[in-house]
């Protein structure tokens, strides 16, 4: 478990690309033992009807398996707080040569204490693909949280989005202009003007990107090139570049403690730890 600072009163994000579970028992333990009041993830499946622990996902030579009901799983493992799961698609799973429907897309748990005062959720690329996962670049969604943290007595506005990917790279093109702009358009729906606000997520890009000038309408900065760190994959991830992940915040934010989380390896992407007053 990664402690707590002593006295501070601080509220801590964590928002991870989870792989689909594939490395499930050291992600579980570090999900749980982190002690997050927000936890936001990215690829994580639900088979309702499915009893098993892993089917395999097949897309073009490329086999991965994936844990069957994560989202369950880490419902109950998570019982402190709310879970929320936003799929973007349903499409086949395999249990050897036999398909069998799954849903994939968001999960936000939020801890108890902590009151959700508005919400809204959209896609930022596509519509929901209830028969098959769809050709590329398939749908994304985000959601946006809006939290009374009683320790500052203020709300504060968190939203996570898992970026479009495009087979061509992860450079700037007109859906992903789209998908920025839908996103701020998302969170304005939720936030309100002048108050703390925490964007996160595998954005799927690079750098520099519009996406970023975009974003910044809204006050935010990144604090992964920010702070000078030019790595969000780990070991698992064998190809160059190294960005997907980020995690902004506006000004008024202040970041006590900030990590891309080398170890331990829980996916082919690193948590990123936030602690924030």
């Amino acid at each position: 478990m990664i402690g707590r600072y002593i006295g501070e009163p601080d509220l801590r994000i964590v928002s991870l690309n989870a792989w689909g579970g594939l490395l499930h028992e050291p992600l579980m333990q570090y999900l749980v033992g982190v002690d997050a009041d927000v936890i936001c993830l990215q690829e994580v499946g639900q088979t309702p009807g499915s009893q098993g622990d892993w089917l395999t996902y097949r897309d073009h030579g490329v086999e991965l398996q994936q844990r069957v009901n994560l989202f369950d799983e880490l419902k109950a493992a998570l019982p402190a707080h709310d879970g929320i799961f936003l799929p973007f698609a349903r499409g086949d799973l395999f249990d050897g040569d036999q398909p069998i429907a799954s849903e994939f897309g968001l999960a936000t748990f939020v801890r108890k204490t902590y009151p959700i005062i508005a919400q809204a959720a959209g896609f930022v690329h596509g519509e929901f693909s209830p028969d098959g996962w769809g050709e590329h670049p398939r749908s994304r969604n985000a959601h946006c949280i809006r939290l009374f943290d009683y320790s500052r007595g203020q709300p504060i506005t968190i939203a996570q989005m898992h970026g479009l990917r495009d087979t061509a790279g992860k450079g700037d093109t007109p859906a992903r202009r789209h998908q920025a702009h839908a996103l701020v358009d998302l969170i304005r729906q939720v936030r309100q003007e002048g108050e703390r606000l925490v964007v996160c997520g595998d954005f799927n890009l690079l750098p520099g990107s519009e996406t970023f000038d975009i974003l910044a309408t809204l006050g935010l900065v990144d604090l992964i090139t920010l702070r000078g760190h030019d790595d969000t994959r780990t070991s698992h991830y064998k190809k160059q570049p190294r960005f997907a992940d980020y995690m902004l915040v506006t000004p008024d934010v202040e970041v006590i403690n900030f990590d891309p989380v080398a170890e331990p390896e829980i996916s082919d992407h690193r948590a990123l730890l936030l602690d924030l007053r």
